[in-house]
């Protein structure tokens, strides 16, 4: 009799300890985690009673999770053709001789070149040159001579970057001008300028230039056919 009464006791004892488990858990929020879902499906696959309904997880947790972007590579100029044409504006500065002979004199002189261009595209770009030189010895002893040219127009370009070498050839018209000065004739003309060069790329930033030009112009009332050199460098940017 004694040990029924116990077993009695200990039924009614277990049975409210475990009515008071379930009224504690139930105000918890009870959303599978992801760190368990993966364990109760598991333990589902052996009992099938315990096997977590799909309707039961919430969306946001079966979707995959989206991997960062990553940022894009820095742009490198790419050269020739199917690529970018490289870096645009070339800066170029080097000594120029000039020999310039008409009707009241002639003189041999020597100075600086400077250029600078903009490429439209591989082929082609926009230039504007300027060269100034000084010579001596011109009508008496000791007087200089000292010639301007100043022009604008168009270069054509062959074998970009990664060539080594970079022929160019080029049209340009402005103007000249030149001392001394002769009696009723402006120092002042039109000129004509054509010719061309090759670059010589040590980097894609640094080339090396040589170049010679034909050169028209229409002063002391006259046409003068004249022709300069020179070498230079080059700078891309």
């Amino acid at each position: 009799m004694k040990r029924l009464v116990l077993v009695v006791f200990v039924a009614l004892a277990v049975s409210a300890s475990l009515s008071a488990q379930q009224a504690l858990f139930s105000s918890f929020d009870r959303t599978p985690q992801p760190s368990s879902l993966a364990a109760a499906d598991s333990i589902g696959a052996f009992v099938p009673s315990l096997a977590i309904p799909a309707a039961a997880v919430p969306a946001a947790l079966l979707s995959p999770v989206p991997s960062a972007a990553l940022p894009d590579a820095p742009r490198v100029p790419q050269f020739g053709r199917g690529g970018d044409i490289g870096y645009r504006w070339d800066l170029a500065v080097g000594y120029e001789y000039v020999h310039f002979e008409s009707k009241p004199f002639s003189a041999n002189m020597s100075g600086i070149h400077t250029s600078i261009a903009y490429s439209l595209n591989e082929w082609f770009a926009l230039e504007g040159s300027l060269v100034s030189a000084f010579g001596g010895d011109v009508f008496q002893g000791g007087e200089m001579s000292k010639y301007v040219l100043f022009t604008g127009g168009g270069r054509i370009l062959w074998n970009r970057q990664p060539h080594r070498l970079s022929p160019w050839a080029h049209v340009l018209a402005g103007l000249t001008h030149v001392n001394p000065q002769i009696a009723h004739s402006s120092k002042n003309a039109f000129a004509l300028q054509a010719g061309g060069g090759v670059d010589w790329f040590f980097n894609p930033r640094l080339s090396f230039r040589g170049e010679a030009d034909f050169v028209h112009t229409l002063l002391y009332s006259d046409a003068q056919n004249n022709f300069q050199i020179g070498v230079g460098v080059v700078l891309h940017f």
